[in-house]
């Protein structure tokens, strides 16, 4: 309920009646009144004048909800959201509730993570003002079938926060988006599988949001939305932009991206043109990424000619971070 009146209280961006209020969320003038002393209580301005109403004039930074929730309705992911105060991290946490028969389609954020990681055991600092959250997606698929989804993630979270900060975030192929030269987002995708088909999937997605600091080691490699925009990101309504991105490029995804989303993908794409590094049979290679394959491969040229089909592994992009 209180998210309720927290929701309509930032919508109407002006004041309203408690009796509006009332009539919209369907309680009572006293309960109305009951929740926005709660809400002054954890931190929230709203002002309020006879005659006029309440309005809210300044917010702390928190997720909630009935925010992240909008006016979309999730038919695969985002079904259900959840939000923690801290963890140590969301993938883990979705594993617990994976191994005790969690349905698909939950999103779960945490405010706050002791124990994120990043691709190949790296640790990914989670203080707060970030946004870091995990969904789960069971499927029936083979294994093989599912490779590409970390792209598709990835594709879905550079078109959201392309739409919600009108940032320029290009991806850097695997499971990065950048601003410019800078990471401003990571994703680590791990699943459950046999050989023949797969129990289910957890993808993790951290967001630099609202952190205004980043530890010495990794300072000139990472940006944020409010060290590029200057302004404090809402981070629900950023989690609802993502996630009903996340709902539309996945429930067409089945097994590959469609022609036109890989057209897509391809345009945003940083790392096609750059030279890149890799290991092949404990050879370090060195050639120009020319595509991205239907399975979401990078594809990578030489001098010679010859071209290499990465699949997984430590990729080197040149002229990034």
């Amino acid at each position: 309920m209180k998210d309720k009146i927290l929701a309509a209280l930032k919508e109407s961006g002006d004041y309203i009646s408690g009796e509006k209020l009332s009539e919209k969320i369907g309680v009572s003038r006293t309960t109305v009144w009951n929740h926005i002393k709660q809400l002054r209580s954890e931190g929230y301005i709203i002002d309020s004048v006879t005659n006029k109403g309440y309005r809210l004039t300044s917010s702390p930074d928190r997720l909630n909800c009935a925010l992240i929730n909008g006016n979309y309705t999730p038919s695969l992911i985002g079904t259900r959201v959840g939000i923690l105060p801290e963890t140590d991290s969301t993938n883990e946490e979705l594993k617990r509730r994976a191994a005790l028969g969690e349905k698909s389609g939950l999103v779960l954020a945490a405010e706050k993570q002791t124990g994120g990681k990043g691709r190949l055991g790296r640790k990914w600092e989670s203080d707060q003002g970030g946004l870091y959250f995990s969904f789960l997606l069971r499927t029936e698929l083979p294994p093989a079938d599912v490779t590409g989804i970390t792209l598709a993630a990835g594709y879905a979270v550079c078109l959201a926060i392309r739409e919600y900060t009108g940032l320029d975030a290009r991806i850097k192929w695997p499971n990065d988006i950048i601003i410019g030269s800078r990471k401003i987002c990571g994703i680590l995708t791990e699943m459950s599988a046999q050989t023949d088909s797969t129990e289910y999937i957890i993808c993790g997605i951290g967001i630099n949001a609202n952190n205004r600091d980043f530890p010495e080691e990794i300072r000139g490699k990472c940006t944020s939305i409010l060290t590029e925009t200057g302004e404090m990101t809402d981070r629900s309504r950023l989690l609802g932009c993502v996630i009903e991105k996340l709902d539309k490029v996945l429930s067409s995804f089945i097994v590959s991206l469609s022609v036109e989303d890989m057209a897509s993908f391809r345009e945003l794409c940083a790392t096609l043109g750059r030279k890149v590094t890799f290991t092949r049979a404990k050879t370090v290679i060195e050639a120009t990424a020319v595509d991205i394959g239907s399975d979401g491969e990078l594809i990578a040229r030489d001098q010679s000619g010859k071209e290499y089909s990465i699949n997984s592994g430590e990729v080197t992009v040149q002229g990034i971070y």
